[in-house]
């Protein structure tokens, strides 16, 4: 069995496949595996998807062990201007979702803030030649001309990756979608921004159905925001979503077709004594997700990561500090707008480990079983091909160690915000700014 998080010796940990640089003004803004892990996904600021696609292994280049490429590029969005309500749309991709293959095309939804795409991703590798009515360059011919009948043929021609969009599902929400998630009927999916959460079916994209709707008669009213959502892995009737105010709602929608009256909430009574200016603020939850088996909930909020169990609603049965020696830093992270960042958290394929980001390039990994925790870095400088990686250590106060970094040293600007883990492998993808990152488990 592989150890995901060191045992005695921390420093054989994971090492580098592949850096993967984009140009600076290209910030990558959410990344996503696909269900075999075959393909990854990454969606830019810029509006841009970019997949990378695993090598097949060589028998010749036995340490090249599957390392990702580049397979396809597209403009998935575009800027936009609402006039009727004079705003910006930017291009930005805000989540990516793999559907399931079902052929030999790949598909994927991708969203900005406005509007959800069904995207086609396909292989070409064959031309049509020998048409009857248009000449080899397209041109219509004179028919007069035409005095044999030919049988148009197939001719081999070099591999070409094709992206079409096959839907535009637009026109729906009023505010900012924040998650999009496939059903496990494969057939429908929803999509939610910070009031609202629409059902949608593959094949209509004039028509949602609302399942959630939050938004009160007098806006003056609102006290909180949905922040994240997502479907049951295997039950298509059940849903989460997450709450700025630190709440999950469980829904089903057999209940009834609106869901806002939600099956089982859970929340964490506050303690008292923690209570602070900016304790609603970190107490926002930035990213929610089902474990693979389902019986668990995975909530990120500023400080730390929470595992619920669905049968227990008063309290999460794991809670882990992600980085609590920013504790102390609350008030410098408000005033340069830091406190306001959205980490994601993901699962491993047992889910016997999570996985999620912080500042100065650090990502932190948990193990469930274990208990041991690991923080590493990820950066051009100690990440170069083969490398290993080497457990990072923040210093609090008092006399720091020589491998030790002191806490006021941390840079903000460098932050990770988004990862991915192989469903099936020690493989994880990891965006830092504008660098994608790919890590597996070392071979000995």
């Amino acid at each position: 069995m592989v150890h995901i998080l060191p045992p005695l010796n921390p420093c054989q940990t994971y090492c580098p496949l592949i850096t993967a640089p984009q140009p600076r003004t290209d910030i990558i803004s959410t990344v996503e595996f696909n269900h075999t892990g075959e393909l990854l996904a990454t969606g830019d600021k810029g509006g841009r998807v970019v997949i990378f696609q695993r090598e097949q292994e060589s028998k010749n280049q036995v340490h090249r062990r599957g390392e990702y490429n580049v397979y396809s590029t597209f403009q998935s969005h575009e800027p936009e201007f609402d006039y009727l309500k004079s705003l910006e749309i930017e291009e930005k991709i805000n989540k990516i979702r793999w559907l399931p293959q079902q052929n030999a095309a790949y598909f994927l939804l991708s969203t900005n803030d406005k509007t959800v795409k069904l995207w086609k991703v396909s292989e070409r590798d064959k031309r049509p030649e020998g048409y009857n009515l248009k000449d080899e360059e397209g041109r219509l011919r004179d028919p007069a001309t035409i005095t044999t009948l030919r049988v148009p043929v197939l001719r081999p021609m070099d591999l070409m990756v094709e992206a079409t969009p096959r839907r535009v599902f637009a026109n729906a929400h009023t505010y900012h979608i924040n998650s999009i998630s496939v059903n496990s009927d494969y057939e429908t999916y929803m999509s939610a921004d910070d009031l609202r959460i629409n059902l949608w079916n593959f094949e209509i994209t004039n028509q949602s159905f609302n399942i959630v709707d939050i938004k009160p008669a007098n806006m003056e009213e609102l006290t909180e925001v949905i922040t994240a959502a997502e479907f049951h892995p295997h039950h298509c009737n059940t849903f989460v979503y997450s709450s700025s105010k630190g709440t999950i709602r469980l829904c089903d929608m057999r209940a009834s077709a609106l869901c806002d009256r939600h099956t089982k909430f859970f929340e964490e009574p506050e303690d008292p004594s923690n209570r602070s200016f900016f304790s609603e603020i970190i107490s926002s939850i930035s990213d929610v997700k089902f474990s693979h088996s389902g019986r668990y909930i995975m909530t990120r909020d500023y400080l730390t990561v929470k595992v619920w169990d669905l049968n227990m609603e008063n309290r999460p049965i794991e809670t882990y500090q992600v980085h609590d020696y920013l504790r102390s830093k609350l008030c410098s992270l408000y005033e340069n707008d830091c406190i306001f960042d959205k980490f994601e958290c993901v699962w491993n394929g047992s889910d016997s480990v999570i996985m999620t980001g912080s500042y100065n390039n650090f990502f932190r990994m948990f193990d469930r079983n274990t208990k041991r925790d690991v923080t590493l870095e990820a950066s051009r400088e100690n990440s170069k091909p083969r490398a290993i990686l080497k457990p990072r250590k923040v210093c609090v106060g008092g006399k720091r160690r020589k491998d030790e970094i002191s806490v006021d040293s941390l840079d903000f600007s460098k932050k990770i915000l988004h990862t991915a883990w192989h469903p099936s492998e020690n493989i994880i993808a990891v965006a830092a700014t504008n660098n994608l990152y790919i890590f597996q488990d070392k071979v000995n």
